[in-house]
């Protein structure tokens, strides 16, 4: 996973998490519901990179 997907995709987490704190804070229901989407958006992405690094390491393992 290259370096600059993991800092954006912790960066979109974050942010999901801020939203949603301050939508709790203010009793902002749309806000929330943003923060908690943008942070699954950046779980998903992790584990897209995550397994596209699991392949390539399987692909790698055959070419050895």
């Amino acid at each position: 996973m290259g370096a600059g997907d993991k800092i954006s995709n912790k960066a979109q987490e974050l942010k999901g998490k801020i939203k949603r704190g301050v939508g709790d804070a203010t009793d902002d229901d749309r806000l929330r519901a943003e923060g908690e989407a943008d942070e699954a958006k950046g779980h998903v992405k992790q584990a897209g990179e995550k397994v596209k690094d699991a392949a390539k390491n399987v692909k790698d393992a055959f070419k050895h």
